[in-house]
Protein backbone atom coordinates (compact mmCIF):
# COMPACT_ATOMS: atom_id res chain seq x y z
CA UNK A 1 0.00 0.00 0.00
CA UNK A 2 1.33 3.53 -0.81
CA UNK A 3 2.60 5.58 1.92
CA UNK A 4 0.12 8.15 3.02
CA UNK A 5 0.73 11.69 1.66
CA UNK A 6 -1.34 14.80 3.08
CA UNK A 7 -0.97 18.64 2.44
CA UNK A 8 -2.02 22.02 3.95
CA UNK A 9 -4.55 22.44 0.87
CA UNK A 10 -6.05 18.65 2.54
CA UNK A 11 -6.49 20.12 5.83
CA UNK A 12 -7.42 23.85 5.42
CA UNK A 13 -9.81 21.66 3.01
CA UNK A 14 -11.70 19.70 6.46
CA UNK A 15 -11.48 23.54 7.72
CA UNK A 16 -8.19 23.64 9.95
CA UNK A 17 -6.50 27.24 10.31
CA UNK A 18 -4.08 28.80 8.68
CA UNK A 19 -1.66 28.09 11.95
CA UNK A 20 1.64 25.55 12.60
CA UNK A 21 -1.39 23.23 13.26
CA UNK A 22 -1.17 22.35 9.78
CA UNK A 23 2.36 21.47 9.83
CA UNK A 24 1.97 19.32 13.00
CA UNK A 25 -0.50 17.64 11.60
CA UNK A 26 0.69 16.25 8.63
CA UNK A 27 3.95 15.46 10.25
CA UNK A 28 2.13 13.06 13.01
CA UNK A 29 -0.81 11.60 10.35
CA UNK A 30 2.29 10.57 8.68
CA UNK A 31 4.42 8.66 10.58
CA UNK A 32 2.14 7.00 13.18
CA UNK A 33 -0.88 6.51 10.01
CA UNK A 34 1.58 5.91 7.11
CA UNK A 35 -0.70 3.16 5.60
CA UNK A 36 -3.91 4.61 5.99
CA UNK A 37 -6.37 5.69 3.35
CA UNK A 38 -6.39 9.44 2.80
CA UNK A 39 -10.24 9.80 3.45
CA UNK A 40 -9.93 7.71 6.44
CA UNK A 41 -7.02 10.05 7.83
CA UNK A 42 -9.31 13.00 7.15
CA UNK A 43 -12.31 11.96 9.06
CA UNK A 44 -10.00 11.44 11.94
CA UNK A 45 -8.81 14.85 11.67
CA UNK A 46 -12.42 16.33 11.20
CA UNK A 47 -13.38 14.68 14.36
CA UNK A 48 -10.36 16.20 16.19
CA UNK A 49 -11.03 19.82 14.78
CA UNK A 50 -14.77 19.46 16.02
CA UNK A 51 -14.34 18.31 19.78
CA UNK A 52 -10.19 19.16 20.40
CA UNK A 53 -11.04 18.92 23.94
CA UNK A 54 -11.58 14.81 24.07
CA UNK A 55 -8.15 14.28 22.39
CA UNK A 56 -6.35 15.89 24.70
CA UNK A 57 -4.94 13.07 26.14
CA UNK A 58 -4.76 10.92 23.20
CA UNK A 59 -1.15 9.85 22.63
CA UNK A 60 -0.67 11.28 19.05
CA UNK A 61 -3.91 13.00 18.14
CA UNK A 62 -3.42 15.20 21.75
CA UNK A 63 -0.89 17.67 20.39
CA UNK A 64 -2.88 18.22 17.50
CA UNK A 65 -5.69 18.86 19.32
CA UNK A 66 -4.09 21.52 21.80
CA UNK A 67 -3.21 23.60 19.26
CA UNK A 68 -6.99 23.51 18.41
CA UNK A 69 -8.25 24.36 21.77
CA UNK A 70 -9.58 27.86 21.92
CA UNK A 71 -7.13 29.77 23.98
CA UNK A 72 -8.46 32.49 26.90
CA UNK A 73 -7.98 35.82 25.29
CA UNK A 74 -5.40 37.83 27.17
CA UNK A 75 -6.59 40.37 30.00
CA UNK A 76 -5.26 43.70 31.21
CA UNK A 77 -3.67 42.27 34.21
CA UNK A 78 -0.01 42.82 34.99
CA UNK A 79 2.08 39.48 35.55
CA UNK A 80 3.63 39.84 38.79
CA UNK A 81 7.11 38.58 39.27
CA UNK A 82 8.78 36.21 41.83
CA UNK A 83 9.56 38.19 44.98
CA UNK A 84 13.56 36.60 45.14
CA UNK A 85 13.35 34.90 41.98
CA UNK A 86 15.91 31.76 41.01
CA UNK A 87 19.44 31.79 42.27
CA UNK A 88 21.82 31.34 39.64
CA UNK A 89 25.88 31.43 39.24
CA UNK A 90 27.80 33.97 37.39
CA UNK A 91 31.12 32.79 36.14
CA UNK A 92 33.93 35.80 35.88
CA UNK A 93 31.71 37.96 38.03
CA UNK A 94 35.05 39.99 38.38
CA UNK A 95 34.60 41.68 34.75
CA UNK A 96 30.67 41.49 34.42
CA UNK A 97 29.15 44.86 34.26
CA UNK A 98 26.31 45.72 36.29
CA UNK A 99 23.51 46.23 33.17
CA UNK A 100 23.83 42.76 32.55
CA UNK A 101 23.81 41.66 36.49
CA UNK A 102 19.91 43.61 37.08
CA UNK A 103 18.97 41.71 33.27
CA UNK A 104 19.42 38.47 34.91
CA UNK A 105 18.00 39.49 38.19
CA UNK A 106 14.99 40.53 36.37
CA UNK A 107 14.96 37.30 34.27
CA UNK A 108 15.63 35.45 37.43
CA UNK A 109 12.21 36.82 38.55
CA UNK A 110 10.12 35.22 35.71
CA UNK A 111 7.02 33.20 37.10
CA UNK A 112 8.27 30.25 34.44
CA UNK A 113 12.16 30.75 35.10
CA UNK A 114 13.66 27.43 36.59
CA UNK A 115 17.52 27.77 36.27
CA UNK A 116 19.95 30.13 35.07
CA UNK A 117 24.06 31.39 34.36
CA UNK A 118 25.53 34.36 33.56
CA UNK A 119 28.74 33.55 31.26
CA UNK A 120 31.62 35.41 31.62
CA UNK A 121 31.67 37.06 28.58
CA UNK A 122 28.34 38.80 29.62
CA UNK A 123 27.20 42.33 28.52
CA UNK A 124 23.76 44.04 28.49
CA UNK A 125 21.64 43.47 25.95
CA UNK A 126 17.92 43.81 25.01
CA UNK A 127 15.53 41.33 27.13
CA UNK A 128 17.98 38.88 28.41
CA UNK A 129 21.65 40.37 28.73
CA UNK A 130 24.18 38.55 25.91
CA UNK A 131 25.54 35.58 27.64
CA UNK A 132 22.68 35.29 29.97
CA UNK A 133 21.48 31.34 29.93
CA UNK A 134 17.75 30.88 31.29
CA UNK A 135 15.66 27.52 31.18
CA UNK A 136 12.24 27.85 31.86
CA UNK A 137 8.80 25.52 32.21
CA UNK A 138 7.55 24.72 28.85
CA UNK A 139 7.89 28.71 27.51
CA UNK A 140 9.94 30.15 25.28
CA UNK A 141 11.04 34.04 25.51
CA UNK A 142 11.69 35.63 21.43
CA UNK A 143 14.19 37.93 23.02
CA UNK A 144 15.53 35.32 25.05
CA UNK A 145 16.85 33.71 21.73
CA UNK A 146 17.40 36.98 20.85
CA UNK A 147 17.09 39.08 16.74
CA UNK A 148 19.99 37.10 15.62
CA UNK A 149 18.12 33.18 15.68
CA UNK A 150 20.81 31.08 15.52
CA UNK A 151 24.00 33.31 15.05
CA UNK A 152 26.48 30.17 15.39
CA UNK A 153 30.04 29.88 14.65
CA UNK A 154 31.63 27.44 11.80
CA UNK A 155 35.34 26.34 11.69
CA UNK A 156 36.43 23.96 8.82
CA UNK A 157 39.72 22.37 9.20
CA UNK A 158 42.01 21.73 6.35
CA UNK A 159 45.22 19.29 6.06
CA UNK A 160 47.14 22.38 4.89
CA UNK A 161 50.50 23.84 5.70
CA UNK A 162 49.43 26.82 7.69
CA UNK A 163 52.62 28.89 6.33
CA UNK A 164 50.49 28.92 2.90
CA UNK A 165 48.64 32.16 4.66
CA UNK A 166 51.74 33.97 4.81
CA UNK A 167 53.09 32.56 1.35
CA UNK A 168 49.24 33.55 -0.59
CA UNK A 169 48.29 36.20 1.86
CA UNK A 170 46.93 37.69 -1.55
CA UNK A 171 45.10 34.68 -2.70
CA UNK A 172 43.22 34.24 0.75
CA UNK A 173 42.19 37.99 0.78
CA UNK A 174 40.69 37.20 -2.77
CA UNK A 175 38.69 34.36 -1.88
CA UNK A 176 37.43 35.73 1.19
CA UNK A 177 36.33 38.59 -0.88
CA UNK A 178 34.73 35.92 -2.93
CA UNK A 179 32.67 33.55 -0.84
CA UNK A 180 30.38 36.12 0.95
CA UNK A 181 28.77 39.55 1.34
CA UNK A 182 28.42 41.64 4.25
CA UNK A 183 26.10 44.02 5.59
CA UNK A 184 22.40 43.87 6.51
CA UNK A 185 21.09 44.52 3.24
CA UNK A 186 23.31 42.37 1.48
CA UNK A 187 21.43 39.90 -0.74
CA UNK A 188 22.77 38.03 -4.03
CA UNK A 189 21.37 38.48 -7.50
CA UNK A 190 21.53 35.17 -8.37
CA UNK A 191 19.96 32.61 -4.97
CA UNK A 192 21.94 29.45 -4.12
CA UNK A 193 20.44 26.09 -3.69
CA UNK A 194 20.06 24.62 -0.86
CA UNK A 195 17.13 22.15 0.56
CA UNK A 196 16.55 24.81 3.66
CA UNK A 197 14.62 27.04 1.07
CA UNK A 198 12.16 24.08 0.73
CA UNK A 199 10.91 23.63 4.08
CA UNK A 200 7.39 23.44 4.02
CA UNK A 201 7.42 25.77 6.78
CA UNK A 202 7.73 28.64 4.28
CA UNK A 203 4.62 27.44 2.78
CA UNK A 204 2.53 27.08 5.68
CA UNK A 205 3.14 29.97 8.29
CA UNK A 206 1.99 33.05 7.20
CA UNK A 207 4.93 35.69 8.55
CA UNK A 208 7.52 33.19 6.64
CA UNK A 209 5.44 32.80 3.58
CA UNK A 210 6.58 36.87 2.91
CA UNK A 211 10.10 35.94 3.69
CA UNK A 212 10.88 33.43 1.62
CA UNK A 213 12.11 35.37 -1.31
CA UNK A 214 15.41 37.89 0.72
CA UNK A 215 15.85 34.76 2.91
CA UNK A 216 16.91 33.19 -0.32
CA UNK A 217 18.77 35.86 -1.87
CA UNK A 218 20.58 36.48 1.67
CA UNK A 219 21.89 32.56 1.83
CA UNK A 220 25.16 32.32 2.15
CA UNK A 221 25.41 36.43 3.27
CA UNK A 222 27.00 37.88 6.84
CA UNK A 223 25.88 39.77 8.93
CA UNK A 224 27.67 43.57 9.80
CA UNK A 225 28.97 44.01 13.65
CA UNK A 226 30.66 41.30 14.60
CA UNK A 227 30.25 39.14 11.94
CA UNK A 228 33.33 38.10 10.08
CA UNK A 229 34.68 35.15 7.59
CA UNK A 230 38.19 34.47 8.10
CA UNK A 231 41.49 31.96 7.95
CA UNK A 232 43.87 31.48 10.18
CA UNK A 233 45.92 28.50 11.83
CA UNK A 234 44.50 25.68 13.99
CA UNK A 235 46.38 24.42 16.97
CA UNK A 236 45.05 20.77 17.85
CA UNK A 237 46.61 20.04 21.45
CA UNK A 238 46.31 16.02 21.11
CA UNK A 239 44.39 13.93 19.46
CA UNK A 240 41.05 13.41 20.72
CA UNK A 241 38.29 11.00 20.34
CA UNK A 242 35.43 13.56 20.02
CA UNK A 243 37.04 16.03 17.61
CA UNK A 244 38.87 13.17 15.71
CA UNK A 245 42.03 15.32 14.44
CA UNK A 246 45.45 14.48 15.36
CA UNK A 247 47.78 16.93 17.58
CA UNK A 248 49.08 19.36 14.69
CA UNK A 249 48.88 22.68 12.97
CA UNK A 250 46.48 22.97 10.29
CA UNK A 251 44.57 25.66 8.24
CA UNK A 252 41.24 26.91 8.63
CA UNK A 253 38.42 28.66 7.80
CA UNK A 254 36.28 30.47 10.93
CA UNK A 255 33.07 31.79 10.39
CA UNK A 256 30.30 33.92 12.27
CA UNK A 257 26.77 35.21 11.84
CA UNK A 258 23.56 34.38 11.55
CA UNK A 259 19.99 34.19 10.15
CA UNK A 260 19.80 37.72 8.44
CA UNK A 261 16.41 39.38 8.01
CA UNK A 262 14.53 36.01 7.93
CA UNK A 263 15.51 35.71 11.95
CA UNK A 264 15.18 39.21 12.36
CA UNK A 265 11.64 39.40 11.56
CA UNK A 266 10.70 36.42 13.17
CA UNK A 267 12.19 37.75 16.53
CA UNK A 268 10.61 41.07 16.27
CA UNK A 269 6.97 39.94 15.56
CA UNK A 270 6.91 37.10 18.24
CA UNK A 271 7.75 39.49 21.12
CA UNK A 272 5.23 41.67 19.81
CA UNK A 273 2.92 39.13 20.28
CA UNK A 274 4.39 37.82 23.25
CA UNK A 275 3.95 40.97 24.68
CA UNK A 276 0.41 41.45 23.67
CA UNK A 277 -0.22 38.16 25.37
CA UNK A 278 1.79 38.80 28.65
CA UNK A 279 1.87 42.24 30.21
CA UNK A 280 5.08 42.10 33.20
CA UNK A 281 6.16 45.02 34.48
CA UNK A 282 7.96 47.76 32.71
CA UNK A 283 11.79 46.00 33.49
CA UNK A 284 11.02 42.73 32.17
CA UNK A 285 8.51 43.82 29.22
CA UNK A 286 11.46 42.24 26.92
CA UNK A 287 10.76 39.30 28.70
CA UNK A 288 7.45 37.97 27.57
CA UNK A 289 6.83 34.65 26.75
CA UNK A 290 4.87 31.94 24.72
CA UNK A 291 3.55 28.78 26.00
CA UNK A 292 4.80 25.99 23.45
CA UNK A 293 0.76 24.89 24.80
CA UNK A 294 -0.23 28.01 22.38
CA UNK A 295 -0.57 28.43 18.74
CA UNK A 296 1.68 31.40 18.75
CA UNK A 297 4.43 29.07 20.98
CA UNK A 298 4.10 26.62 18.42
CA UNK A 299 4.37 28.76 15.21
CA UNK A 300 7.57 30.83 17.21
CA UNK A 301 9.21 27.21 17.91
CA UNK A 302 8.94 25.68 14.09
CA UNK A 303 9.88 29.51 12.62
CA UNK A 304 12.83 29.41 15.41
CA UNK A 305 14.34 26.42 14.50
CA UNK A 306 13.49 26.97 10.59
CA UNK A 307 15.78 30.04 11.26
CA UNK A 308 17.90 28.51 13.35
CA UNK A 309 18.61 25.67 10.11
CA UNK A 310 18.55 28.43 7.70
CA UNK A 311 21.47 30.19 10.10
CA UNK A 312 23.61 26.83 9.25
CA UNK A 313 22.65 27.02 5.53
CA UNK A 314 24.41 30.23 5.28
CA UNK A 315 27.27 28.54 7.04
CA UNK A 316 27.61 25.91 4.94
CA UNK A 317 27.34 27.79 1.44
CA UNK A 318 30.29 29.70 2.49
CA UNK A 319 32.43 26.69 3.60
CA UNK A 320 31.67 24.71 0.90
CA UNK A 321 32.52 28.01 -1.81
CA UNK A 322 35.75 27.74 0.72
CA UNK A 323 36.61 24.59 -0.20
CA UNK A 324 36.05 24.24 -3.54
CA UNK A 325 38.49 27.61 -3.87
CA UNK A 326 41.11 25.53 -1.51
CA UNK A 327 40.36 22.47 -3.47
CA UNK A 328 40.26 20.43 -0.69
CA UNK A 329 37.39 18.58 1.45
CA UNK A 330 37.58 19.44 5.24
CA UNK A 331 39.22 17.47 8.10
CA UNK A 332 37.02 18.41 10.05
CA UNK A 333 33.91 20.85 10.41
CA UNK A 334 33.02 21.53 14.16
CA UNK A 335 29.91 24.52 14.63
CA UNK A 336 27.28 25.78 17.20
CA UNK A 337 24.65 27.77 18.05
CA UNK A 338 24.53 30.53 20.49
CA UNK A 339 21.20 32.85 19.98
CA UNK A 340 18.62 30.02 20.36
CA UNK A 341 16.11 27.48 22.78
CA UNK A 342 16.87 24.07 22.86
CA UNK A 343 14.40 21.41 24.64
CA UNK A 344 16.95 20.14 27.49
CA UNK A 345 16.80 18.06 31.07
CA UNK A 346 17.88 19.47 33.59
CA UNK A 347 18.18 17.89 36.62
CA UNK A 348 15.97 15.29 35.37
CA UNK A 349 13.40 18.22 34.55
CA UNK A 350 12.41 18.86 31.12
CA UNK A 351 12.98 22.23 30.36
CA UNK A 352 13.45 25.11 27.52
CA UNK A 353 17.35 26.09 27.78
CA UNK A 354 17.56 29.99 26.51
CA UNK A 355 21.10 30.61 25.42
CA UNK A 356 21.53 34.14 24.41
CA UNK A 357 25.00 34.56 23.22
CA UNK A 358 26.48 31.31 25.12
CA UNK A 359 27.77 28.53 23.91
CA UNK A 360 26.18 24.66 24.53
CA UNK A 361 28.46 22.81 26.49
CA UNK A 362 26.66 19.69 27.16
CA UNK A 363 29.13 16.95 28.25
CA UNK A 364 31.48 15.77 24.87
CA UNK A 365 29.53 18.73 23.18
CA UNK A 366 32.12 20.76 20.79
CA UNK A 367 32.15 23.84 20.04
CA UNK A 368 33.62 27.34 19.26
CA UNK A 369 34.67 30.21 21.29
CA UNK A 370 36.23 33.49 19.63
CA UNK A 371 38.38 36.11 20.78
CA UNK A 372 38.73 39.37 18.73
CA UNK A 373 40.01 40.06 15.21
CA UNK A 374 43.61 39.63 16.99
CA UNK A 375 42.90 37.07 19.74
CA UNK A 376 42.70 33.91 19.39
CA UNK A 377 39.30 30.94 19.49
CA UNK A 378 39.22 28.50 21.27
CA UNK A 379 38.07 24.73 20.34
CA UNK A 380 36.71 23.25 23.56
CA UNK A 381 34.27 20.13 24.35
CA UNK A 382 31.46 20.84 26.93
CA UNK A 383 32.12 19.06 30.49
CA UNK A 384 27.81 19.06 31.17
CA UNK A 385 27.99 21.41 33.99
CA UNK A 386 24.69 21.45 35.83
CA UNK A 387 25.18 24.64 37.43
CA UNK A 388 25.99 26.44 33.97
CA UNK A 389 23.02 24.37 32.56
CA UNK A 390 25.09 23.34 30.72
CA UNK A 391 26.27 26.37 28.75
CA UNK A 392 29.71 28.60 28.11
CA UNK A 393 30.73 31.80 26.49
CA UNK A 394 30.23 32.56 23.25
CA UNK A 395 33.21 34.81 23.06
CA UNK A 396 35.34 37.25 24.67
CA UNK A 397 32.68 39.87 25.31
CA UNK A 398 32.63 43.54 24.95
CA UNK A 399 34.29 45.64 27.53
CA UNK A 400 33.11 49.23 25.35
CA UNK A 401 30.14 49.91 23.79
CA UNK A 402 30.24 51.05 19.85
CA UNK A 403 30.31 54.49 20.60
CA UNK A 404 33.63 54.04 23.30
CA UNK A 405 35.20 52.18 21.26
CA UNK A 406 35.07 54.64 18.43
CA UNK A 407 35.66 57.19 20.58
CA UNK A 408 38.69 55.85 22.52
CA UNK A 409 40.22 53.57 20.39
CA UNK A 410 42.55 55.54 17.16
CA UNK A 411 43.01 54.12 13.97
CA UNK A 412 46.69 53.98 14.52
CA UNK A 413 46.36 51.49 17.37
CA UNK A 414 44.34 49.53 15.45
CA UNK A 415 46.98 49.44 12.58
CA UNK A 416 49.61 48.67 15.27
CA UNK A 417 47.60 45.51 16.50
CA UNK A 418 46.97 43.92 13.42
CA UNK A 419 51.04 44.85 12.84
CA UNK A 420 51.62 42.90 16.30
CA UNK A 421 49.45 39.54 15.65
CA UNK A 422 50.41 39.51 11.45
CA UNK A 423 46.28 40.22 10.91
CA UNK A 424 45.19 41.20 7.57
CA UNK A 425 41.77 42.64 7.98
CA UNK A 426 39.53 43.62 5.23
CA UNK A 427 37.19 45.73 6.03
CA UNK A 428 36.00 46.34 9.88
CA UNK A 429 36.13 49.22 12.20
CA UNK A 430 37.20 50.69 15.26
CA UNK A 431 34.37 49.53 16.91
CA UNK A 432 35.45 45.65 16.10
CA UNK A 433 38.93 46.84 17.82
CA UNK A 434 40.84 44.65 19.81
CA UNK A 435 40.81 46.67 22.45
CA UNK A 436 36.86 46.81 22.76
CA UNK A 437 36.65 43.37 23.55
CA UNK A 438 37.71 41.56 27.12
CA UNK A 439 41.12 39.45 27.29
CA UNK A 440 39.88 36.36 25.94
CA UNK A 441 42.23 34.11 27.60
CA UNK A 442 41.32 35.48 31.30
CA UNK A 443 37.50 34.79 30.07
CA UNK A 444 38.88 30.85 29.72
CA UNK A 445 40.21 31.06 32.96
CA UNK A 446 36.99 31.70 34.58
CA UNK A 447 35.07 28.72 32.86
CA UNK A 448 37.06 25.81 32.79
CA UNK A 449 34.49 23.84 35.13
CA UNK A 450 32.68 24.20 32.19
CA UNK A 451 34.58 23.32 29.14
CA UNK A 452 38.51 21.84 27.83
CA UNK A 453 40.45 23.43 25.19
CA UNK A 454 41.07 20.78 22.74
CA UNK A 455 42.68 23.41 20.32
CA UNK A 456 42.98 27.22 19.59
CA UNK A 457 42.31 29.13 15.97
CA UNK A 458 44.53 32.61 15.09
CA UNK A 459 43.28 35.00 13.05
CA UNK A 460 45.40 35.48 9.83
CA UNK A 461 43.41 36.97 7.45
CA UNK A 462 40.00 38.36 8.25
CA UNK A 463 36.87 40.13 6.51
CA UNK A 464 34.00 42.04 8.64
CA UNK A 465 31.72 44.51 6.77
CA UNK A 466 33.62 47.49 7.60
CA UNK A 467 30.56 50.12 7.12
CA UNK A 468 31.06 53.79 8.88
CA UNK A 469 28.91 53.19 12.42
CA UNK A 470 26.63 55.90 12.74
CA UNK A 471 24.90 57.19 15.71
CA UNK A 472 21.59 56.58 13.69
CA UNK A 473 22.52 53.08 12.21
CA UNK A 474 21.82 51.97 15.81
CA UNK A 475 18.38 50.78 15.96
CA UNK A 476 18.93 49.26 12.28
CA UNK A 477 21.77 47.36 13.07
CA UNK A 478 19.62 45.71 16.09
CA UNK A 479 17.12 44.61 13.89
CA UNK A 480 19.11 42.21 11.66
CA UNK A 481 22.25 41.33 14.42
CA UNK A 482 21.68 40.64 17.71
CA UNK A 483 24.73 39.74 19.64
CA UNK A 484 26.19 42.00 17.02
CA UNK A 485 23.98 45.11 18.04
CA UNK A 486 23.38 44.54 21.28
CA UNK A 487 25.76 46.49 23.07
CA UNK A 488 26.15 48.34 26.73
CA UNK A 489 26.40 51.66 26.75
CA UNK A 490 25.01 53.42 23.87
Amino acid sequence: MAKLKITGKDLRGIGYPESPVISLAMGLMEKHHKHSRLEDVLKILSNVKARPEDYLEHPVLGKIAEGLVPKPQPGDTEISLNGEGISFPIFGSAFIEQGALSQMYTAAKLPVAVAGALMPDAHAGYGLPIGGVLATDNAVIPYGVGVDIGCRMCLSVFDIDPKELNQKTSFFTKTLGEVTLFGSGAVFQRAEDHEVMERREFREIALLKGLHGRAWKQLGTSGSGNHFVEFGLVEIDELDPVLGVPAGAYLGVLSHSGSRALGANIANHFTKVAKELRRLPQEAANLAWLSLNEQEGQEYWLAMNLAGDYASACHHVIHEKVAKALGRKPLRRVENHHNFAWKEKWEGRDVIVHRKGATPAGEGVLGIIPGSMTAPGFIVKGKGASASVNSASHGAGRRMSRTAAINNITQHALQDALQEHGVTLIGGGLDEAPGAYKDIREVMKAQTELVDTLGRFYPRVVRMDGAAHKPWQKKARKVEEDDAGEVMGE
